[in-house]
Parts: C-alpha cells; sequence; structure tokens
C-alpha cells in the first residue's frame, strides 16, 4: 500500500531532505519535520512559498501529481501587491505569456484575507500601498510560476501558499505538522 503524507511546509524550508548549500550556513529541509524512511516530495514548492507539499514511495503516484502532462490542478493562496482590476483578472484566466511560453488558463478570484498562521518573518507591510489576497487554480507547476504570474500582471506576490492538489488540503494542518494517509 502506497504511503501518502500531506506536509504543511514552513516559510524557509527547502522541499527537500537534505541542504546541498553551504555548510556554514544549514538552511531547514524536510529532515527537519519528517523522518520516514523512502518517501520523497511529488513536485517542489520554493523556499520562499509555504503549504502543502505531499510526499510518497509510490514513484507512480508521485509522477502523476508533478508532471504537468496530467493536469492535476494546484490551488494557491497569494497575497499580492496592489488591487488588481478585472483586466488583470481576466488575463490570467485566458493565460498570459512569460517569458518560458504561454500558460495555461487559470482559475482565479479575489477572496477574504484567509485565517493563517503567522509568517517568520511577517511580510513587510507599506501604508501607501494595499494588498489583496487571491485565490489561483492552475494545472501546470512551471518553476515559481503563481509569483511570475502576478508579476506579469503587475501585482507582485508577498506571500504564497498552495492550499489544494487534487483533492487533498491543508485543511487542519499546522505549518511544520503532517498527515500520514497510508
Amino acid at each position: 500500500m502506497a504511503r501518502l503524507i500531506l506536509f504543511n511546509k514552513p516559510y524557509d524550508v527547502l522541499s527537500q531532505f537534505t541542504d546541498r548549500g553551504s555548510a556554514d550556513s544549514p538552511r531547514a529541509t524536510l529532515s527537519n519535520f519528517i523522518d520516514v524512511p523512502r518517501v520523497y516530495p511529488a513536485g517542489r514548492l520554493d523556499r520562499d512559498s509555504e503549504g502543502l507539499l505531499i510526499l510518497t514511495d509510490d514513484g507512480q503516484l508521485q509522477a502523476r501529481i508533478a508532471n504537468p502532462r496530467f493536469k492535476m490542478e494546484k490551488t494557491y493562496f497569494a497575497q499580492v501587491e496592489g488591487l488588481p482590476d478585472d483586466a488583470a483578472l481576466a488575463a490570467l484566466r485566458q493565460g498570459i505569456t512569460l517569458n518560458d511560453g504561454p500558460t495555461r488558463p487559470a482559475r482565479v478570484e479575489r477572496m477574504e484575507p484567509p485565517t493563517l498562521w503567522p509568517r517568520t518573518p511577517p511580510v513587510r507591510f507599506r501604508k501607501s500601498v494595499p494588498d489583496c489576497w487571491l485565490k489561483l487554480s492552475i494545472s501546470e507547476g512551471r518553476n515559481r510560476q503563481v509569483r511570475r504570474m502576478t508579476a506579469h500582471i503587475g501585482h507582485p506576490t508577498l506571500r504564497l501558499i498552495r492550499w489544494r492538489i487534487g483533492d487533498w488540503t491543508l485543511d487542519g494542518i499546522a505549518p511544520g505538522m503532517w498527515r500520514d494517509l497510508r
């Protein structure tokens, strides 16, 4: 039976079990939180992003989750700088062209600020620049794609949380904690 772990990856944690960076300043990795042999992340989540990371010992399941050709939808909560207008959101819904080619259409809507854990360090606050939250769903997973998409429409991402992958969600899992769905 395949092992499936849902992990709430905190900010500033690498989506791998070892740090190939500088030995002088080791960075937090999955091994700081998960001591389970022979499970591997299905996809990645950038160090400066938070949220759902799935780990499994099933290579075929790992491929179905991570490989864009399977079009497994991923939903993110993105706190963006500024207040995107309807035209900016429509551009995301139609698909935009990034430097590595056009994106598939995204599902996106404005949302009320979600009830979340505090981030350390906190997102910088500027009185003169408003921000808002978007719920954005994509069916591909290019490097830093959501951040590049929001920057492309003129609203850089300040905080990014992956909330859902397929039918699995982060609901009820605190940062740094995991749930085993074996």
